[in-house]
């Protein structure tokens, strides 16, 4: 499988991570991104043996979006210093079931990861804080479209907390409700700074037309 290469040098990869695949590979042996570019540098460079490559942040399986990976071991401790420092900025589109009426807003909550794989807002979790604005809102069929701005990266957070505050996000089939379509969730844009060169990185992707994607202009917010 060809991947879609968004920027490349011999420090960092960054590469659109499809829909309905593993970031990095679990116990379901399915194809992941991670093993994806790994086979994408060594068949590039002709290199022997194991390719070196970092994975600095995840998506969900069904969310697609912006990544970036590191090619060197310092690449990947500066980017991943950054992740600590919350200094990479990951933006992401979504639409969510019910009409948002604030402009924008902040959900400040608690989310515990359980063991059977799920995320529940809870008193006893971890703080998880994201930031949203309202882009259009669709009365006739109950949907807004919102971007994310993620300032803590808990497990399924965005899905989670949309999920709590009455608003699920279309598609979820985890948290959501019986809607067997795509998750509208999309990690469209992604800001860091280049591990060497210092240089502010900033790229986007447009989520493709199907779905739920199809019923909002999706384009006229991504530059």
């Amino acid at each position: 499988m060809k991947i879609n290469v968004l920027y490349e040098d011999n420090h960092v990869l960054v590469v659109e991570k499809p829909m309905n695949m593993l970031s990095q590979g679990d116990n379901t042996k399915d194809k992941d991104l991670l093993t994806l570019v790994k086979e994408y540098i060594k068949e590039k460079y002709h290199k022997p043996g194991n390719v070196y490559v970092g994975l600095v942040h995840r998506l969900d399986r069904p969310v697609g979006g912006v990544m970036v990976f590191a090619k060197t071991s310092k690449a990947a401790s500066r980017l991943s210093q950054e992740i600590v420092d919350h200094k990479i900025k990951k933006y992401y589109l979504a639409i969510v079931n019910g009409i948002i009426t604030e402009e924008k807003g902040t959900y400040h909550d608690k989310i515990k990861r359980l063991s059977n794989g799920n995320s529940v807002v809870s008193k006893d979790g971890k703080e998880a804080i994201l930031d949203y604005e309202v882009l259009e809102r669709d009365e006739e069929k109950n949907k807004t479209l919102v971007k994310v701005s993620l300032k803590t990266g808990r497990h399924h957070q965005i899905r989670v907390q949309f999920a709590s505050h009455h608003h699920p996000l279309c598609g979820d089939q985890r948290y959501g409700k019986e809607d067997r379509t795509q998750i509208a969730l999309y990690a469209y844009q992604l800001e860091f700074t280049h591990p060497t060169t210092k240089e502010q990185m900033v790229f986007q992707l447009l989520p493709p037309k199907i779905d739920h994607w199809t019923e909002f202009t999706v384009s006229k917010y991504v530059q």
